[in-house]
């Protein structure tokens, strides 16, 4: 299937919405790939938290919960300036999900105010009728519990 690529720079605190919804709601999404990087590495100290969401968040956050069925994915980058130590990455993609609604990215960094760009890829899914009313389903069910 084919693959959507989205790329940016998320200032700290942001919450950045990629839009994904359709009229019909018969086109399906999976993380295919999720990668972060630092603005400016070699200068600035990182400690960067990086999620995707299928539905709207209040705030950024640097917690992370894997219970949270909402949760696509998420990355974590620390480093510190003058390429002193080696960066710890870690990335975590939950790939059996499959969605049809807008998704929504958040990025908090404790160490500095520079921003992290992000890469996703997104796999397109052709869904059928019973997959589009499920996983429209379990987005409005996932709004009206939160």
């Amino acid at each position: 299937m084919p693959v959507k690529s989205f790329r940016g720079k998320l200032a700290n605190n942001a919450i950045e919405t990629i839009a994904l919804h359709t009229n019909t709601g018969s086109t399906g999404y999976r993380v295919v790939k999720f990668d972060i990087f630092p603005v400016d590495p070699f200068k600035d100290d990182y400690e960067s938290i990086v999620q995707v969401y299928t539905i709207p968040q209040e705030t950024a956050s640097d917690e992370v919960n894997f219970s949270d069925n909402t949760l696509l994915a998420a990355a974590m980058h620390s480093s510190r300036g003058g390429a002193e130590s080696y960066p710890e990455d870690k990335w975590v993609l939950f790939d059996n999900v499959k969605f049809n609604q807008d998704i929504h990215i958040t990025y908090k960094d404790q160490k500095n105010n520079s921003g992290c760009n992000f890469y996703l890829e997104l796999e397109t899914i052709k869904l059928d009728l019973t997959e589009n009313s499920i996983a429209t389903l379990k987005d409005i069910r996932n709004i009206i519990r939160d």
